[in-house]
């Protein structure tokens, strides 16, 4: 059988086929990039489900439109509004979880060929998408403070790309956030160079102690002309349900017709009934505890973590202690003769019965293989330590 060509440039999942592995009985996994079970709010969205067909059973349940149950999007005006961004129900679209808005994006404006400046290291999944459309991918540095602004605007003013994609908070995989200082600049440089900014924001509620500098597309208040130069996704998933699939996009009125009609080609509308159910959440003002007791809880476990990284490895790792999200970005020293390819130590875990996610993959563009990717979201304490212990034992 011959496939499309598009296809020729893309890999599986390395993700994906590390978790063909973790059937093994008594592993502990740290490679996952979902949110724990445990935290999903079962009564809330019974509740919610049950008044969406109890108020509205037609439309829950009927085909809708394409740009999104109208209901919903009144309430995601609202929920981005408690953030800081202004946006009418008809300035967003509701899309299959955030990644169908990358998806949408790879269509509406990558031709093959096409420059697309992404973070190094940047979301797997993203580098496929994009891949997939032809694009060429250049990899900007970051830093514990995010995408180094000062290198992301050589790279603009050299390649002049279609677009820039960010995850500037609590980035997956990297963990970072991106400063205050530096998301002004970005937006100056989106205006300087008539640039779109792509935001991608699935982490930004998942804060701990802190919350984050107000998103990107929320300081486009203060730079003129910056609105109509950045795209913001967002997503429940993370925070509410992955399974509900509910994501949304606010961007330029054209970028966003031509998403819709690209989307009636591939789904028609996202589930309706799925689409209803969030809306009635988000509607009954559960959320807020909701986020509270996940922060919570993801808090208490990236501080075990930290500390049993830093206590079981030592000077053979370094990493940055995230503010949020649900990842640890860390790089092997080969301090003391120990193991520096993460690779290596990836097999290694295994046969301990840990595993994680070897950090060459999330680049685009000069992988480093002494990275690694651990998430701390759907293990206990008392997992990650032992967990850790067992990676120290592999080390």
């Amino acid at each position: 059988m011959q496939f499309a060509s598009r296809l020729d440039n893309v890999e599986t999942s390395a993700i994906r086929e590390l978790f063909k592995l973790l059937g093994t009985p008594g592993i502990i996994s740290f490679a996952g990039g979902f949110p724990d079970s445990a935290m999903f709010d079962v009564e809330g969205l019974k509740e919610a489900s049950s008044k969406a067909l109890a108020e509205e059973a037609g439309g829950a349940l009927q085909y809708g439109a394409t740009e999104g149950y109208e209901p919903l999007r009144t309430q995601l005006s609202a929920f981005m509004k408690t953030k800081g961004v202004e946006v009418e129900p008809s300035g967003l679209i509701v899309t299959t979880g955030s990644q169908q808005a990358l998806d949408l994006l790879g269509k509406t404006l990558i031709s093959p060929g096409d420059k697309v400046i992404v973070e190094g290291p940047t979301f797997l999944a993203t580098i496929q998408c994009f891949r997939l459309y032809g694009a060429q991918l250049i990899s900007a540095p970051v830093d514990a403070d995010g995408v180094r602004t000062d290198e992301l605007e050589k790279l603009i003013a050299e390649h002049k790309p279609k677009f820039v994609y960010l995850i500037p908070t609590f980035g997956n995989p990297s963990g970072a956030m991106l400063s205050l200082e530096r998301r002004r600049k970005v937006l100056e440089m989106a205006v300087r160079h008539q640039t779109l900014i792509v935001e991608d924001d699935p982490y930004g509620d998942l804060y701990f102690d802190q919350p984050p500098p107000p998103s990107i597309m929320s300081l486009t208040q203060e730079v003129p002309g910056s609105r109509e130069l950045v795209a913001h996704c967002g997503s429940l998933s993370k925070v509410l349900s992955p399974g509900l699939r509910i994501g949304w996009m606010i961007g330029p009125a054209e970028l966003l017709a031509k998403a819709t009609m690209c989307k009636q080609f591939s789904d028609a509308h996202t589930s309706t009934f799925a689409q209803a159910t969030a809306a009635q959440y988000l509607k009954s003002g559960r959320m807020p505890a909701t986020l509270a007791h996940v922060r919570e809880v993801y808090a208490e476990r990236a501080r075990a973590m930290g500390e049993a990284l830093q206590r079981e490895l030592g000077d053979a790792i370094t990493f940055t202690q995230p503010g949020g999200g649900l990842f640890f970005w860390a790089r092997l020293t080969g301090a003391g003769g120990k193991v520096a390819d993460a690779n290596v130590l990836a097999k290694r875990a295994i046969e301990k019965l840990v595993a994680f996610v070897p950090g060459a993959p999330f680049f685009a563009e000069k992988p480093d293989v002494a990275t690694l990717r651990l998430s701390f979201a759907t293990a206990n304490v008392e997992k990650i330590r032992e967990g850790i212990a067992r990676l120290g034992g592999a080390l």
